[in-house]
């Protein structure tokens, strides 16, 4: 067989994702070392960047963002992030949606997410227990056999999904709120960030007067390791999940 041939199917079958960003804070931050293994396209969607073609794309992030999920009128972007979720889903691309993400996916899906919800925010370094599927998801079963089936993450959120969508299977909950982690087919969605760094975290919290930037700084040193782990396992595996549905489609 040519070499040249050769050459030719390891670039068809190189992957790539397509993360769509909200806003300038809110950045793939430490998901980028971990998705070193494909080849990672940024959509700024709040800048007018065009969303990919499914047929353009091999895996999906939608990141997180300040605005809710049903924000369209200040936020004109979010029909068609919602719009791409759902045919992404459909497709059966895998896909990655972070808080926000999360958010948007859930609704796609059928879901509910309430705005402004009734039990408060939720931020900081919180306590996500995963449920028994989790061991076996493709992209938190590897958490789970680094970490175990209680994890800390980091949260920054006031919006919550109330519905899940009802093909979804649940992964995770907090004490704060149920719906920390479900899947629908090859999509997962995460409502806490494991992407954030802790010099984010802090960013992020010194929005809020009532929130304590150095008590954020503690929270992440004291989980630093198991944070560190949780970014890198779940990006990893997020990357194996879309090199694997390459592979098959080959």
């Amino acid at each position: 067989m040519p070499l040249g041939y050769l050459a030719d199917v390891t670039q068809i079958q190189t992957p790539r994702v397509s993360v769509i960003q909200h806003q300038d804070d809110a950045p793939l931050d430490l998901l980028t070392t971990a998705l070193t293994s494909v080849e990672v396209d940024v959509v700024r969607a709040d800048r007018g960047e065009a969303l990919p073609q499914l047929d353009q794309i091999d895996g999906l992030i939608v990141l997180g963002g300040s605005m809710n999920a049903h924000d369209d009128e200040n936020s004109p972007w979010l029909p068609a992030v919602r719009d791409l979720l759902g045919a992404a889903t459909r497709a059966e691309v895998p896909t990655l949606g972070v808080c926000l993400g999360a958010q948007l996916l859930a609704v796609a899906c059928g879901g509910t997410v309430q705005v402004a919800a009734p039990t408060g925010p939720e931020r900081g370094i919180i306590e996500v227990k995963l449920r028994p599927d989790a061991p076996v998801d493709p992209v938190l079963g590897p958490v789970a056999q680094s970490l175990g089936l209680v994890i800390p993450a980091p949260s920054m959120h006031s919006d919550a999904i109330t519905d899940l969508p009802a093909s979804a299977t649940w992964l995770a909950a907090s004490r704060h709120y149920p719906y920390q982690a479900f899947r629908i087919g090859t999509a997962l969605g995460v409502q806490f960030h494991p992407e954030i760094s802790a010099e984010r975290l802090v960013q992020w919290a010194s929005s809020y007067p009532e929130e304590d930037p150095a008590e954020m700084a503690r929270q992440w040193q004291v989980n630093a390791t198991e944070l560190a782990t949780l970014s890198s396992t779940l990006g990893e595996a997020f990357a194996a999940q879309v090199r694997e549905s390459v592979q098959t489609k080959v």
